[in-house]
């Protein structure tokens, strides 16, 4: 594909940001990083069992938690283009520190998957609601190009926090247990305030209305009925959706499911993996934080793919190397993450025309995303009960680059179908100037 005018590459200015500008990025800033810093993640397991669950008790909460999270990203997106962004990013903040704090009352499997069906609910009120949100706040002060450095600077934010907090949960439950999720609801707290302190932004009609048909019906079905439309009218959109499946997919199977299996495998003891978790956040947090790093010379859909067959063939490589050649690929396998993650998210939001449902439309796309990576996770349990750690990685990465070869040649061919429909339109509309002027 050519290159187009926004690559990642090209710099913006910060001088042109208007103070409105920079305070929607402060508080996206401030709203992504506390409402993703989760005290508790590296001891859940650890504090479940302590609490009595068996292992079939944690991990079926947490088959669950993924199922709850793919139900309710339909009408949470749908929701959050009715009562606008920024009082959904609200409602997801109050939801996610209620959750938070439910361990703490009650420590049982009622309360743990109550715990995590709440956080399904309020992660996905904010999954497509806080980029829409960011994306229409800073279309609307004219600063639309510093959208993917924001997004990757949030995101870098985010990760850096957890480095600098997650070495203190240990401490923190030697004092007082339930330290990490106090601590969590506290965050989610702060979430809150900076989402109160957004801008407001217009919101849709609520009510009645007219759908593409010219029938009118409830705001909520015609928001499902023009994003399907959307969806349909536009394979382009449809296209880059799928190409992002393979990044998110490989990145949580790889850091979330795979992470303690391969390094055992090769010999890592289980007191190091809080050191290279550690290692590979920070390399994820730069790469997000510097997407600008990759060049203009390939197009942003090109390096999605470049960067996905990368990610395979990293997660691939750790099959054949030593202890610290594993560290070593895993930490690079995050950069790639890091990079790829803001990418990928501005292609999307770009994608989405003006009037479209944005967040019901980043919602469809984050429902691919966890319902593949829940199929992916399936397969990898199986693999791993049968003691197969290494064809998995294999097949995994031979899968990715078969998929990815397939969806780059058919975006390649949607650019040209889009572009050849924008030059028709081009001349169509010329050629009724020049009658009208005749006239």
């Amino acid at each position: 594909m050519r290159r187009r005018a926004s690559t990642p590459g090209r710099r913006a200015s910060r001088e042109d940001l208007t103070p409105a500008a920079r305070r929607i990025i402060r508080l996206n800033n401030g709203f992504q990083l506390l409402f993703n810093l989760l005290w508790w993640m590296p001891v859940f397991y650890a504090y479940q069992r302590d609490a009595g669950l068996s292992d079939g008790q944690i991990f079926g909460i947490q088959s669950i938690y993924y199922i709850a999270f793919c139900l309710f990203e339909i009408p949470t997106g749908l929701v959050a283009d009715r009562i606008g962004a920024r009082n959904c990013l609200w409602a997801g903040a109050t939801v996610m520190t209620a959750a938070n704090l439910m361990p703490v009352l009650s420590p049982s499997y009622t309360g743990f998957l109550l715990h995590f069906l709440a956080i399904a609910a309020g992660r996905s009120l904010t999954s497509g609601a806080a980029s829409a949100c960011l994306y229409d706040g800073l279309r609307a002060e004219g600063a639309g190009s510093h959208y993917l450095r924001a997004e990757g600077t949030a995101r870098a934010l985010g990760l850096a926090a957890k480095v600098v907090c997650w070495p203190f949960v240990g401490p923190l439950m030697a004092l007082a247990p339930q330290s990490p999720y106090v601590l969590s609801a506290v965050s989610a707290a702060g979430s809150l305030g900076c989402a109160l302190a957004l801008p407001r932004t217009a919101r849709r009609d609520t009510g009645k209305a007219t759908d593409g048909s010219g029938r009118r019906g409830p705001a909520l079905l015609r928001d499902t009925g023009a994003a399907l439309r959307t969806l349909r009218s536009s394979p382009w959109l449809a296209l880059l959706m799928v190409q992002g499946v393979g990044v998110f997919t490989l990145s949580r199977i790889c850091q979330v499911n795979l992470f303690q299996p391969v390094l055992l495998h090769h010999g890592i003891a289980e007191s190091g993996h809080g050191t290279v978790l550690a290692v590979m956040t920070v390399a994820e947090a730069i790469a997000s934080a510097r997407p600008q790093w990759l060049t203009s010379r390939l197009s942003p859909t090109a390096w999605v793919s470049l960067l996905s067959v990368a990610l395979a063939a990293t997660l691939a490589g750790t099959t054949v190397g030593g202890p610290w050649a594993v560290a070593g690929l895993l930490c690079v396998f995050a950069g790639i993450t890091g990079f790829c993650y803001p990418v990928q998210r501005k292609l999307i939001n770009d994608a989405i025309p003006a009037h479209a449902p944005r967040a019901t439309l980043l919602s469809v796309e984050s429902i691919v995303d966890r319902g593949v990576c829940a199929l992916a996770a399936v397969a990898a349990g199986a693999y791993l009960a049968a003691d197969r750690l290494d064809p998995l990685l294999w097949q995994s990465a031979a899968v990715t680059c078969a998929l990815v070869l397939v969806l780059h040649v058919a975006l390649r061919r949607a650019h040209r179908t889009r572009r050849a429909h924008r030059t028709a339109d081009g001349a169509e509309t010329r050629g009724a100037g020049a009658v009208s002027s005749s006239l």
